[in-house]
């Protein structure tokens, strides 16, 4: 190895892992914002308490291929695995957009070649989780907790960042956001953390007239209240529906070139929209130091559409976001902010009957962000003929390498045996202090 700078059925398990999502808004729901900081800044919410950046975490949710996310187009045992759903070498037409000149992104994620070739992007290939399981429940909850196969943890590694690290802003009311009808794991634990499903319907429910009085008389019963994690989770609902009224994410006006894809209507885009709405929640600068998004889709064990069909939409979808956001965000309005993309396990190396790939072993991961030590393909390659139990690529590089080295340089915070117990994390410098 050297360092280089079941079936054609849907996953019976993954489904039933979708259906568990339930609403847990406390009472709040749907309807319109309430106010609105006028998108050319008449309203400054902006503070400067810290240089941290704020971390989006994007999770791929149902085990993301991640050989064609970024395409070992060098490594002809590649070609032999995957006769009929590979991506074809660069430089061929309507192959593998060069990364490095052994890797490659897939035609549908060509948009993130500008991020690359800005040092501003960075690839980790064959990495992951250590842990062999193939269970998509338990892999999400080992890498979201931040260590495998340990029942005895429930807080996730960035809720654990989030509570044993000072504020950002002491007074902002809400440190984390989870675009989700339920907190994510990875955030449980965190300070002032709440589940947001949609930020411009995050409302008390019923009559507008009466919404006003409604949310006062709330908020005085549950300060009367001596049950203090109650007092505490009503308070911070409050303060939140109050701050994303003033924030109005259904009324922001992007500031970068590259378009956001459709939020509504034909083709429409939930993940676009929860970005967009991320980067209304960034540009009002109100003091959230994460934000976690997941994506679903990915698993594909069948018909697999590499180039044209399921995955390679989905890909497009994921890469045209990502593209908006960084050139709205990062690049127009030049805000510190780290993207981390990761899922829970790769796929098979070898194509199934289906036309698909069933649940793996490695993976890759995506870096965004202006300190990130982009242009790069950061592995340790072990060659698709060295697999794990025969069946998989390796692991080389543990995921929490990675998202400790981003918890150390990025968020400021040195706790790293409190955010990853039990793990001792080798830098692999993918982000500068």
């Amino acid at each position: 190895m050297s360092e280089h700078t079941q079936d054609g059925h849907a996953c019976r398990e993954y489904n039933q892992l979708s259906r568990r999502q339930f609403i847990s808004w406390s009472g709040v729901a749907a309807a319109g914002a309430l106010t609105a900081p006028a998108w050319m800044p008449r309203v400054s919410f902006a503070r400067d308490f810290s240089n941290r950046d704020v971390i989006v975490s994007v999770y791929l949710r149902g085990g993301a291929d991640g050989l064609t996310l970024c395409v070992p187009y060098n490594d002809p045992a590649y070609y032999t695995a995957r006769p009929t759903i590979n991506i074809a070498p660069a430089p061929v037409v309507g192959g593998a957009v060069n990364l490095d000149g052994t890797f490659g992104l897939p035609p549908a994620m060509a948009s993130l070649l500008p991020m690359y070739a800005n040092g501003h992007m960075c690839v980790v290939h064959a990495t992951g989780s250590m842990d062999p399981t193939r269970s998509h429940f338990d892999a999400q909850r080992f890498m979201e907790v931040g260590k495998p196969a340990d029942p005895t943890i429930f807080t996730g590694w960035l809720g654990r960042h989030i509570a044993s690290v000072a504020p950002a802003d002491p007074t902002a009311p809400v440190r984390a956001i989870g675009i989700a009808y339920q907190l994510q794991q990875q955030l449980v634990g965190a300070d002032r953390s709440v589940p947001v499903p949609d930020m411009t319907s995050y409302i008390l429910r019923g009559s507008s007239t009466t919404r006003a009085a409604r949310q006062s008389w709330l908020d005085s019963t549950y300060d009367l209240t001596s049950v203090n994690p109650v007092r505490a989770a009503a308070d911070n609902t409050i303060a939140t529906i109050t701050k994303l009224a003033q924030v109005n994410a259904g009324a922001y006006t992007p500031l970068g070139t590259y378009p956001y894809p459709p939020i509504s209507g034909t083709g429409a885009s939930s993940f676009s929209k929860a970005m967009k709405q991320t980067a209304a929640l960034i540009a009002a600068d109100v003091g959230v130091e994460a934000v976690a998004i997941d994506k679903g889709g990915w698993d594909t064990h069948s018909a697999q559409g590499s180039t044209t069909g399921t995955m390679a939409s989905n890909m497009m979808d994921l890469a045209e976001t990502l593209r908006a956001f960084y050139e709205d965000v990062i690049v127009a309005r030049n805000k510190n902010v780290t993207i981390v993309i990761m899922s829970e396990f790769g796929r098979r190396v070898a194509e199934n009957g289906s036309r698909g790939t069933d649940h793996g072993h490695g993976n890759v991961m995506f870096l965004v962000g202006k300190k990130i030590v982009g242009g790069q393909v950061k592995t340790i390659w072990p060659g698709l003929s060295n697999l794990y139990q025969n069946l998989d690529l390796q692991v080389t590089i543990d995921f929490r390498d990675i998202l400790a080295e981003i918890v150390s340089k990025r968020l400021e915070n040195q706790a790293l045996a409190t955010v990853f117990p039990g793990f001792t994390p080798t830098f692999r410098n993918i982000a500068m202090v």
